[in-house]
Parts: C-alpha cells; sequence; structure tokens
C-alpha cells in the first residue's frame, strides 16, 4: 500500500515528465533542427523579428522554470530521505532481533574481557567506578530488575566515553595472583603492577617494609582497568594504598593524573555486594551504591607515625603501671563506645585534644590524660545526641555553654573515665571552640586554623582525625608537642583565652 509521502513522490514525476514532453514535442510550431553558426531553429513558416524575439524569452523562461521545479525536486528527495526512509530504517534497526547498538567501543570490549578473565579465575572483582556507578544508580530499579536477556539491545552504561573503568577486590580473598597476571597478559592486556609496604607492619621492626600490591593497570588498546587493591584492617574497614609510580614506570602509559583513587591512601566501610546485569555483563556492586559514592570524597586515610611513636618511647619509656595501663583499657573502651553511639546518630566526629595528640605523638592513648576528647562541628550538632549518650550507659555530667555558642558536653564512663566532646565553630579564616572551666565558671576561647578531616586507624579502630594535625595540636598545646622539640613529653595543661 502506498502512503502519502510515496504519492507525492509519484506525482512529481509525473509532473516532470510532462512537463518536459510540452516542451520538446511541439512539432507542430517548430523543428528542433539546428541551422548554420546562429544556432537559430528553422521554422516551418518564416518567422519575423517579433517571432525571434518571443522564442528567445521562451528559452529564458523554460531553463529559468526547469531550474527551480529541478531544484524543488531535489530538495523534496533530501527531505523524504531523511524524514522518511532514514526514520523507517532507524526504525527497523532498533527493533530487529538481535541488533546491538554501541558494543563495538573498546570501553565494553575492555570490560567484557576484564570480567571473563576474572570470572574464570574466580577473581572476585566488584564495580566501584564513580562515573559508572552514579549512572547505575541513577536507573537502579530498573537496572536491578534487568535480565541477562533483555538487557543485551543497546550499551546504555559501559560504553559511556572514559579513560579507566575502575573495579576492586579484597586481597584475603585473592587465591592466584601471579597466574592471573600472567593470563591477563596472555589475553592482550598490558599490565602494570604497583607495589609498596605493608603500613600495617610498621610497628614491627623486623617485618617493616614488606611490599604488598596496591593497584593494578591493565590497558586494552585504548582503554585501562584500574584494579584497586584493598587490605583488610583490624578495624574491620577495608584500606587502599597511595598509587606512587617508580621511577623505572612508563609516565605515559596511562593518563595517571586522571585516576579516581590512588590519589592518597583511603579506607572505607566494608561494603556487601550484589550481582547484577548491566549491558549484558553479569557484575558486582556495593548493596548501597549511594553510601559508597559518599564516601569517595571523603576517605582519605592518614597513618599513625610509628616510626616517631618507637623513638618517643625510647626517650620516654612506656608507663606499664596497672593504674595506667586499666586507664588505657577503659577510654579505649570509652572511645569505641562513643564512635559506635555517633555513627548510628550519623555525626560525623574526630579524635581532638589530648587523645589526638596521643595518636599523633605516641600512637595510644597517653596514661596520665584521666579523660577521652572528640570534636564535632557545630552544624553536625543534633538534639538526641544526649539521649543516645545516656541510652548507651553514659549518663551526661556537665553541660556548658549552648549550641549556639561555645557548647560542650560530658559524659561519664566507667572508672571515672570522662568522655569530652567539643563542639567546633567555623568563621570566614579560622575555627574555635569554647572552653568553661568547672571550678569557676569562666569561659574561654580556643582558635584553629581551618582544617579538614581525614581517617586514621587507633586502639584497633577507624577514626578522624584533622589532615593539619600539626597545626591543629600546635594550636591547642603550642609548639613544644610537635617534632624536632623533645621537651613533648609532658601534657601541657592550663586554659587559653
Amino acid at each position: 500500500m502506498v502512503n502519502k509521502v510515496e504519492k507525492l513522490n509519484i506525482g512529481f514525476f509525473f509532473f516532470f515528465f510532462l512537463l518536459f514532453r510540452n516542451i520538446f514535442h511541439r512539432k507542430q510550431d517548430y523543428l528542433f533542427t539546428p541551422k548554420d553558426e546562429t544556432n537559430w531553429v528553422t521554422f516551418k513558416r518564416q518567422p519575423n523579428e517579433h517571432c525571434k524575439l518571443m522564442s528567445r524569452i521562451s528559452k529564458n523562461v523554460i531553463l529559468v522554470v526547469l531550474t527551480l521545479t529541478s531544484s524543488a525536486f531535489l530538495l523534496f528527495q533530501l527531505y523524504y530521505y531523511k524524514h522518511y526512509l532514514s526514520a523507517k530504517n532507524g526504525s527497523g534497526l532498533s527493533k530487529s532481533k538481535g541488533s546491538r547498538i554501541g558494543f563495538d567501543g573498546m570501553q565494553w570490549r575492555a570490560v567484557k574481557k576484564f570480567i571473563m578473565l576474572t570470572s574464570s579465575q574466580n577473581v572476585p572483582v566488584f564495580l566501584i567506578d564513580p562515573l559508572i556507578l552514579e549512572l547505575i544508580n541513577k536507573n537502579f530499579e530498573q537496572v536491578k530488575n534487568t535480565s541477562h536477556a533483555s538487557s543485551t539491545s543497546e550499551c546504555k552504561v559501559f560504553c559511556v566515553p572514559r579513560d579507566f573503568t575502575t573495579f576492586a577486590l579484597q586481597y584475603q580473598l585473592w587465591k592466584n595472583e601471579e597466574g592471573w597476571f600472567w593470563i591477563a597478559e596472555n589475553m592482550g592486556f598490558q599490565c602494570l603492577k604497583i607495589e609498596s609496604k605493608d603500613p600495617r607492619l610498621d610497628w614491627i621492626d623486623s617485618l617493616s617494609g614488606t611490599e604488598i600490591p596496591l593497584h593494578y593497570i591493565c590497558k586494552l588498546a585504548s582503554h585501562a582497568i584500574h584494579l584497586v587493591v584493598f587490605h583488610e584492617r583490624s578495624g574491620n574497614y577495608l584500606w587502599h594504598g597511595h598509587l606512587r609510580l617508580k621511577g623505572h614506570v612508563d609516565r605515559k602509559f596511562v593518563p595517571f593524573r586522571k585516576l579516581q583513587f590512588g590519589r592518597y591512601p583511603g579506607a572505607f566501610d566494608r561494603p556487601e555486594l550484589q550481582q547484577i546485569t548491566v549491558d549484558g555483563l553479569d557484575v558486582l556492586i556495593p548493596k548501597d551504591p549511594v553510601h559508597f559514592l559518599e564516601e569517595i570524597p571523603h576517605s582519605r586515610f592518614i597513618e599513625c607515625r610509628y616510626k616517631e611513636a618507637r623513638a618517643f618511647f625510647q626517650q620516654y619509656l612506656d608507663d606499664n603501671t596497672v593504674e595506667a595501663m586499666t586507664f588505657q583499657k577503659r577510654a579505649k573502651e570509652l572511645l569505641q563506645l562513643a564512635a559506635k553511639t555517633l555513627k548510628k546518630l550519623g555525626v560525623r566526629f574526630w579524635l581532638s585534644s589530648g587523645t589526638c595528640l596521643g595518636w599523633f605523638r605516641q600512637c595510644s592513648i597517653i596514661p596520665y590524660s584521666k579523660d577521652v576528647d572528640l570534636g564535632i562541628f557545630i552544624q553536625d550538632y543534633k538534639s538526641d545526641i544526649i539521649s543516645a549518650f545516656q541510652d548507651a550507659g553514659l549518663p551526661l555530667k556537665h553541660k556548658f555553654g549552648k549550641v549556639e555558642d561555645s557548647l560542650e558536653l560530658s559524659f561519664q564512663g566507667k572508672d571515672d573515665v570522662k568522655l569530652d566532646i567539643f563542639f567546633f565553630y567555623e568563621e570566614t579564616d579560622h575555627m574555635w571552640n569554647g572552653g568553661t572551666q568547672a571550678k569557676t565558671g569562666k569561659k574561654f576561647k580556643y582558635l584553629f586554623p581551618k582544617f579538614t578531616l581525614c581517617w586514621t586507624e587507633f586502639v584497633d579502630t577507624k577514626f578522624r582525625v584533622p589532615c593539619e594535625t600539626v597545626e591543629y595540636i600546635e594550636a591547642n598545646y603550642g609548639r613544644s608537642t610537635t617534632p624536632g622539640n623533645e621537651a613533648a613529653h609532658p601534657l601541657r595543661s592550663g586554659w587559653r583565652r
């Protein structure tokens, strides 16, 4: 059945056919036989001057009409092809059985080959690429309910332009590292392995310097897979190391500056995983992709300074008395309970004051400090903090100031070990927290340079500390507590305005 567009096309054809027939077959008036060099036509009757002039005009008009109509016909054909034939053919392609749009891209092919490699070797990798996880999360319900067969018509996620696709694995689950590396290269990947010393062993002189794998970068043609190696830490969290290139590494192997992970060490909660099908490929992703994505920009990790701590204890002997060891045990329990309580509330906090100094200077709790100190930004304050700590078995001992100014909370732990929480207020160029002397009621204001927060490990738990630790401690206690000042052993006390 001929549709309207095809009818118009046929109509244009007959119009031009009749037009040319009338022009070139009017034999009753003239003959198309050339006459000598004048190029005039020879008529049956002798033409007068008027007829010659009209003949010239008729020729010009005919040429103009032919040019215009031919152009119109050409434009119509172009329009017809663009808006009808191309739409028709495109619709047929997208609906045809087995059509696969976008699956010839190098990004998808590299990911497919990498998944084939890891599956064949039982390497439990999971996807952590921020761009891909965001795309999946936007259509999470649709992706989650997509079967393998129904997801292969069009590549929508793994075909987006990018230089890298990032996966991760937990190192303790990797059984055949060397064999995997060899097979990857046989499959066409060019792989680079990044190693560094294991920071978990820095505390032990005989084992410090032992190297562990931190990152793999496997390139296939123009696309690269970045495999981040997560290591388990004692606080039941995952840690990855800094991607530091050694001298012999080709800096042009891949655009290293575009990597999403490895600019600095990072710490993450151990994610639960789930398998989904994306663009016809079965992949593992964090069960809560939103939480994982939120962790990425705040994942920076700094180690305790084990080497400096050993030097500190060589100069100042550790206090091994029963009283000191009992306090350190109670303080550790109190810190872990506080961390659990505040995490449940979703409140950010960090090690502050004497507790932060103990972490920085000796990687342990100062045995004579008698309390535990935490800091919280006032914008993170929640009205149910007090009740949450009381429900955890920590009664409120003191409350100084108010939310608008100089708030400070103290909770009573076991064996007279106190938890002090200081709230920090942000100004244009600095931060401050207020303090109140319990005996006199005098108020003090402590000024700090602006700081950001990093993760660290302390008393077998993941805690935040100020990334700019030296400046923070010097603002709190003075320069005598930082490296290069051997008079740093006593914990500075006293109040400062």
